[in-house]
């Protein structure tokens, strides 16, 4: 019996040691008891059924990841950080010392239910753990940190695009507390707000930071303290100068060359300008397959759609000169008593391959052998032997004189138009880069 009442006995202790063990996994840290977190209810606000707490918001944007002008959002990332005061987290200490936590005791304790008005996504960051913050004073102080990214809507107005200026914010509100119950203010002023030197983005030049305040009314909850984050966002003008104004100006002033080509040469007319108008749309189309489908004008197609009026108008004019000259060729003919049949066939043979068959021309321009002219000399020749020197001799002084030919070759309304249509587009360019800049 003695001996069964001594294993008993070790029994019995060796269990009682064990729950001991197997207490301590259930028994609150020793923070949470300097903290003393199981003696309160934290689902309560600080000084429940008094005056609203305040709480200090004081942020440091880390940076701008991204601007979206078809989503109409921003994209950044930031400190948050929170400060209030609970006397029910005051503790002793003789160094009079703060106490740091990590993001496990955050669920325990009330915290600022602070938001982003606006935003679309955001998320704390968690690797390697989460990027959360708890900092208690011995007097109650607590200074609560987040790093968060964030994407908020930005309302853009893209009527002067791409000269335009954007200004964004990022709103913080508290969701369930109005005025009554919190109080958020800026920390520091408008020096709560702060900023990474190196933060730049590709399209935009960040002009400035600003901080401020206000408040936001909803019919069923009330007034709500709402802080702001302002900043205004400059585009950089270089990069669309050269995607879309540069080749716009050229494809213009290439459609001004048809009008220093001969009346006559109609494929090659006919083909600048078809070319130039489809190169333009082509222009036209990239810029706005990146841009949101607004119901405005924007600058750039102010600009887009000048410039392709004006080439545009540069294939009006070769179709209104080939008129008039066709007009112009059929009155000379019957005064020169031809056959209508002789003036048709020459009409469509100028239509079809660019060459004018009026054998009735004026020596100087008889003078002048293009491809077509010296075809039907070949025909016409019946021995190579009879190319003599003084022919020779018109084709070199031919050469000297090419532009003056050409001159006397085109109508009076292409030598308007090479002084009308730059001298327009330069006035263009002129109001338009003035009132935009």
């Amino acid at each position: 019996i003695s001996f069964f009442f001594v294993v008993v006995v070790k029994h019995s202790k060796r269990e009682i040691k064990m729950r001991k063990l197997d207490s301590t996994k259930v028994r609150p840290l020793k923070s949470e008891q300097l903290l003393h977190i199981e003696d309160h209810d934290f689902a309560l606000r600080p000084g429940f059924g008094g005056s609203p707490i305040p709480v200090g918001i004081d942020v440091q944007v880390e940076s701008i990841d991204s601007i979206s002008e078809v989503d109409m959002d921003f994209t950044m990332t930031l400190y948050l950080r929170h400060y209030w005061k609970d006397e029910r987290l005051s503790f002793r200490s003789n160094k009079n010392k703060s106490m740091t936590f990590d993001g496990r005791l955050i669920k325990k304790i009330w915290v600022p239910d602070v938001f982003f008005v606006h935003s679309k996504r955001s998320f704390i960051h968690d690797t390697t753990v989460e990027n959360i913050m708890l900092r208690v004073y011995p007097d109650g102080n607590v200074l609560f940190s987040l790093r968060i990214t964030v994407s908020a809507m930005c309302f853009m107005d893209f009527s002067r695009f791409p000269l335009d200026t954007q200004n964004c914010s990022l709103e913080l509100e508290s969701y369930a507390y109005n005025e009554d119950d919190l109080m958020l203010y800026w920390k520091h002023g408008n020096k709560s707000l702060s900023t990474d030197e190196h933060i730049s983005l590709s399209q935009f030049f960040i002009e400035e930071f600003s901080a401020s305040s206000g408040l936001a009314f909803y019919s069923s909850t009330g007034w709500y303290n709402r802080l702001f984050i302002n900043f205004a966002l400059r585009r950089h003008i270089f990069f669309f100068v050269l995607q879309s104004y540069f080749p716009a100006m050229l494809m213009v002033m290439l459609s001004w060359v048809s009008f220093w080509i001969d009346r006559r040469a109609v494929p090659a007319r006919v083909s600048l300008g078809i070319t130039t108008v489809l190169t333009m749309s082509t222009i036209m189309t990239g810029v706005s397959a990146s841009m949101p489908q607004v119901s405005y004008i924007k600058a750039v197609d102010v600009y887009l759609w000048i410039s392709f009026l004006f080439v545009f108008l540069s294939v009006i004019e070769y179709a209104a000169v080939n008129y008039l000259t066709t007009i112009e060729e059929r009155k000379q003919l019957k005064k020169r008593g031809k056959a209508s049949g002789m003036y048709i066939d020459a009409v469509q043979a100028m239509a079809f391959d660019g060459c004018f068959h009026d054998t009735d021309v004026d020596m100087d321009l008889s003078a002048f052998s293009d491809p077509c002219e010296e075809n039907e000399t070949r025909t016409s020749e019946t021995n190579i032997s009879n190319v003599d020197t003084p022919r020779l001799k018109r084709k070199r002084s031919l050469k000297g004189n090419v532009g003056r030919i050409i001159l006397q070759n085109n109508h009076a309304i292409d030598t308007y138009s090479r002084i009308i249509f730059p001298s327009v587009y330069i006035v263009f360019n002129f109001f338009y880069w003035g009132l935009y800049i």
